[in-house]
Parts: C-alpha cells; structure tokens; sequence
C-alpha cells in the first residue's frame, strides 16, 4: 500500500491541489487498487446486472467486511465516485492526508457533521462524480454476522439528491482477508452488481422501505449466490 503511494507521490499531491483534478486522483487510486488486490493474489469477478451510464451520478452501497472493500470498489467502478467515510482514518500516515482531501468525512458523534456531509456530496454530485457508503456504518466485530443492519445515511443522500441506489454484493472479502490475523488467503473475489433502484420519486419518508429493499437484495445475494 505504502509502496505504490510513495511511488507515485508527486502526481497524487498535484492531482488533490484541485477538486476539478479528482478524476487523476481518481484513475491513481484506481491503478493502487489494481497494484493491491492483484499483488496479494485476489481474482475480482464481476456479475453486472446493469451498465451505468458515463457521467451520471449513483449512490454505490455494499456490504462492508474487511480492509479489501475500498480497493475492490475501486476496481469494480471506471467513473469517479467519493467515498463518505470515517474521520477517524484521516489519522493514518501518509494515507490520511489523501484520504481527508478526497472523501467526505463524518463524525458520528457531531450532528453538524452529518449536515456537512449533505453539503459536501452536493458539490461532487454538480461534479459529476457518484457517492460510496457502506451503511452498515463499519465491519461488525462479530465475524458470524452475514449482514449487518444499515444506516440510514446513504438513502437520505439518494432521496434528497434523487440519485439511484446502485447495490452491490462482495461475497468473499472477509474470507480472502478479514480482520482475523493470519487468515484468508488467494482467490475468486465475487462482486455481484445488481440492478438500480430509482429514487426520483420517493420522499425522505421513503427511506426506511428504501433501506430495507436494499438490504433485502444484497442478503438474499449473500444468501443465494448467483455466480
């Protein structure tokens, strides 16, 4: 991880100068996701249930459950996409500085930071750009757990800026690399993207039937693969 970022220093520092340049980051961190999960012997295999369309803007949930997610993501989408993510991890070296200059970051024990989070995902929604959240909000510390239950914050952001919810399911992330030391190892990383949910016409009263149908769709995935 470390390597590739300090190989490749001067172009990330210039590419987050600007927030027009995130889509150099973009195609960086893309080709660091490549460098990991090929490097540690990981196949991603990937079941599309939909082609996005170039220049349009979605909401990316998946289920969350191991430190492989983000790369896996990376690799699974060309168009740029913000992740929201923790503020606790800007406080890794090196990698903090790009991941606070990149992402949007929310402090769940502030309130004003959940608004800011709306304002900051308008101004790369205008860019263009899509949103990543995994809403179960962490990786459960009890490994047993298939899916957790989810947070509302990601379907408050697709209904209020009306952009479609593009789930996804990564079947085997904890099993190739969990967050058990010494475990996992080589092989198939399964990610199922299923088709979208639209959300033009839901209120924020619909969150809730939102939250549920999109959990319903990557559990019934976890449950019952379908590659």
């Amino acid at each position: 991880m470390f390597v590739y970022i300090l190989f490749f220093l001067p172009i990330l520092i210039i590419s987050v100068i600007k927030e027009e340049w995130y889509p150099l980051f973009f195609r960086m961190a893309r080709g660091w996701s490549i460098f990991i999960l090929f490097g540690m012997g990981f196949k991603p295999v990937i079941k599309r249930d939909v082609k996005l369309k170039k220049g349009k803007s979605y909401m990316f949930v998946a289920n969350h459950t191991s430190m492989t997610d983000i790369m896996l993501m990376l690799y699974v989408s060309k168009s740029p996409f913000v992740f929201v993510g923790k503020k606790e991890l800007g406080k890794i070296p090196l990698f903090g500085f790009f991941y606070k200059r990149t992402c949007i970051l929310v402090d769940r024990n502030n309130p004003k930071s959940r608004r800011a989070v709306f304002d900051s995902a308008q101004r790369k929604l205008n860019l263009g750009y899509s949103v990543c959240i995994f809403p179960e909000g962490g990786v459960p510390d009890d490994e047993s757990i298939l899916l957790d239950e989810f947070k509302d914050g990601a379907f408050r952001l697709a209904i209020e800026h009306n952009i479609p919810i593009a789930p996804m399911t990564f079947h085997d992330n904890k099993k190739r690399f969990s967050y058990t030391f010494f475990s996992g190892g080589p092989g198939k990383m399964r990610v199922k993207c299923h088709g979208l949910i639209p959300t033009e016409i839901l209120k924020m009263e619909d969150k809730r039937m939102l939250r549920i149908q999109t959990r319903e769709i990557i559990l019934n995935e976890l449950e019952n693969p379908s590659l």
